[in-house]
């Protein structure tokens, strides 16, 4: 090594280590967001299991955990989201590929000839062939801010796919207690119809008989046109549902059967919610703000450290030799290059930039702030209503017995002419309202319940 390369060498290493020391200290700590968590929970907790991953099978339906299974392999919502996570992965191997030189090659071979009309001819051939090295000496960290920042993306990518996951999982039980429970209302409403239509033949044969006037026959003739009216509603509302389930599952909606279960056998299971505290790490998607979070701190270092000085190193080597697709007697050609650039004037764009980028930190130190406040509203609503569904499911089974005792009670006082039609026919109508209330407090109840895994997290924790 020649002594002017060997001097320049000692001479730069005083100053590169000062630069990288310099460029170290535009790292700041991590942004830490402070939300004041609450101690407990202001609905009382009963005891019960801990939540699992799984946490669909403890309703205890064997069809819902196939469904699931299908929704999560053949969703394509779902498999939208995995994509992205794809892309975060590749934009994080291109963001650290700039941490390494840059190496080319080229070659080249050619031959020349010339006519100077009344002059003699000539003839040149050449080959040639180089070696580049390039880079970018990462003093102030602007290109390991890049790497941490595209990191961060990935990682809030993969917990938006968990989100999604839960989600997902949570929609199809949704979509499949909804089916269940609209199959019992449309069998409610069916022996509803029967009913009506028996007590119809009843006053029509006491009409018949001078026992009963034409406004008793009206009134059940009317009774029974309601009932069938009801029924068009509710089978509409079963269509929409199954399409609905269907496209969860990824499946066209057009001939798809839902699977049957017995809508009052499906479980309806408790889980202890833990501490509020625990949710910070037991929601995916408060892990995605907290990803999302340090990305922005990594942006704001680039930002700052676009504002230094650039400093680059470059090298080359090459042969080139005056014969064609041969290196008879070379040339050799070597360079060593350093250099560094400072923008002096652009407008103000690069400070424009980082205080863009510490805005953008600001923000996202809000919307953490809010999805923190949000899980917490989240629990506590849930853990209310599912005390407050589990009451109103006992009250209207109560309800439903009495009714179905004063129905068969009205039904032989009227047939005894003790009591009038108008008798009969409100307690009709209570027992169908009764039994249609009890199917969609149970639905409520389930659909509490899933709120409630939803808010809690559905089992997950954050890695590490």
């Amino acid at each position: 090594m020649s002594a002017p390369l060997l001097s320049l060498r000692h001479a730069a290493w005083p100053l590169i280590l000062g630069l990288t020391l310099t460029g170290c200290a535009l790292q700041g700590p991590a942004t830490r967001v402070e939300v004041a968590m609450p101690s407990a929970w202001t609905t009382s907790v009963t005891p019960a299991p801990s939540l699992e991953g799984s946490w669909w099978r403890s309703f205890g339906a064997a069809p819902l955990l196939d469904l699931i299974d299908e929704a999560l392999a053949a969703n394509p919502d779902l498999a939208q989201t995995a994509e992205r996570v794809v892309q975060a992965e590749l934009g994080l191997r291109n963001a650290g590929a700039s941490l390494f030189p840059s190496v080319s090659a080229g070659a080249s071979t050619s031959a020349r000839r010339s006519d100077g009309g009344d002059g003699p001819s000539s003839r040149s051939e050449s080959t040639s062939a180089s070696l580049s090295v390039g880079y970018e000496v990462d003093l102030w960290g602007r290109l390991a801010a890049g790497r941490r920042s595209a990191q961060a993306g990935v990682e809030a990518s993969r917990f938006d796919l968990d989100s999604a996951r839960l989600s997902l999982a949570a929609g199809v039980a949704q979509a499949w207690f909804q089916t269940l429970a609209l199959r019992v209302r449309l069998d409610i409403a069916r022996e509803n119809l029967a009913l009506a239509e028996r007590l119809f033949n009843i006053v029509e044969v006491r009409y018949r008989n001078g026992a009963a006037s034409a406004l008793d026959l009206s009134r059940q003739r009317t009774t029974v046109l309601s009932q069938r009216a009801a029924l068009l509603p509710l089978q509409e509302q079963l269509r929409q549902t199954e399409g609905a389930l269907a496209l969860l599952l990824g499946r066209a909606p057009q001939g798809y059967a839902v699977p049957e279960a017995d809508f009052a056998a499906v479980a309806i299971p408790e889980v202890a919610p833990g501490l509020p505290s625990d949710l910070l790490v037991r929601r995916p998607d408060l892990a995605a703000a907290q990803a999302r979070l340090a990305a922005a701190d990594a942006n704001v270092e680039a930002a700052r450290a676009a504002l230094l000085p650039s400093f680059e190193l470059s090298g080359s080597a090459g042969l080139a030799s005056a014969a064609l697709l041969s290196f008879s007697n070379p040339v050799s050609t070597a360079t060593l290059a350093a250099s560094i650039a400072q923008t002096l004037f652009d407008g103000g764009r690069r400070q424009v930039q980082v205080e863009l980028n510490e805005s953008q930190r600001r923000q996202l130190v809000e919307g953490y702030r809010a999805a923190v406040l949000s899980a917490l509203q989240d629990v506590e609503v849930a853990l209310a209503q599912a005390a407050r569904y589990r009451e109103q499911e006992q009250a209207q089974q109560t309800i439903r017995e009495e009714a179905q005792r004063a129905l068969q009670l009205a039904e032989r006082r009227y047939r005894e002419g003790v009591d009038d039609l108008a008798t009969l026919l409100d307690a009709q109508r209570t027992l169908f309202s009764a039994q249609d209330n009890l199917a969609q407090t149970r639905l409520a109840r389930l659909g509490a319940a899933l709120d409630l895994f939803k808010a809690l997290g559905g089992g997950w924790s954050k890695p590490g």
